[in-house]
């Protein structure tokens, strides 16, 4: 199978678009690192044995952004290959650069396009993941079906994301790191607002059980949704509802 780059148009910068995350793409890194605490290694770690990756099968990584995901996808699992796909070209630079520093050229692929309209064949990846990403997706049903479609049945789809914490005895504490740190520690950094952004859409994203529904009325069929570190992310894992996907069992977190 081979995928092609799309040509790196100029597109309207629309909050959560590909061109807005082109703005921030040479301090994206280090931002995550700061604002989320160093947490968001640890949550990609879970996040990739969520999957239950083996050997020399095929990883698509959706809104790879700067390859973080991938690249751990790929320093993890023996002959495993990666394709990350995001619609920001700067940042897919930045991550091509990364791919190239740790010699995983050969593993670790990155195109550019859009999670609504996959350009790949059904049943063409062994599982899927996405990291903090799904959020900036306009139609996220439609990502949503479109993962279920590229991958083969038993695979895993893990997906992680950040939200506002609504309950608990620290949530006062994660929803002021949420509203008033983040946007202030993005804005000081970049030298921008893209991180206002940010705080905003982390608060329109919605509860867990509902976006659980939404998992399922796409085509998949939840396994887990597991929040992460006093609520502030969660992770949720799914596999497609295909005759021979029907084998999993749901997990508890």
């Amino acid at each position: 199978m081979t995928t092609q780059t799309a040509p790196l148009t100029q597109a309207p910068a629309r909050e959560g678009s590909g061109a807005m995350f082109d703005d921030i793409a040479r301090r994206y890194d280090l931002l995550n690192r700061i604002i989320s605490l160093g947490l968001d290694q640890s949550w990609r770690r879970k996040t990739v044995a969520a999957l239950g990756i083996q050997p020399g099968q095929r990883v698509l990584d959706l809104a790879t952004g700067t390859a973080d995901l991938a690249l751990r996808v790929a320093r993890q699992i023996e002959s495993v290959r990666v394709v990350g796909l995001d619609p920001s070209g700067n940042m897919l630079q930045v991550g091509q650069r990364k791919v190239a520093a740790d010699a995983l050229a050969e593993r670790v692929t990155l195109v550019r396009g859009d999670a609504q309209a996959l350009p790949f064949s059904d049943d063409s990846f062994d599982h899927v993941c996405m990291a903090f990403g799904i959020r900036n997706v306009p139609d996220r049903a439609c990502a949503l079906r479109e993962m279920a479609r590229i991958t083969r049945a038993g695979g895993r789809i893990a997906i992680l994301e950040l939200a506002e914490p609504r309950g608990g005895a620290l949530s006062g504490l994660a929803r002021l790191h949420v509203h008033h740190v983040v946007p202030w520690i993005g804005s000081l950094l970049s030298g921008s607002r893209e991180y206002r952004y940010l705080q905003r859409s982390i608060a329109a994203f919605p509860p867990a059980t509902e976006f659980c529904a939404t998992l399922e009325a796409s085509g998949l069929r939840m396994l887990r949704c597991e929040p992460l570190t006093l609520g502030v992310a969660t992770l949720y894992v799914a596999t497609p509802r295909k005759p021979e996907g029907d084998s999993d069992v749901a997990e508890r977190p």
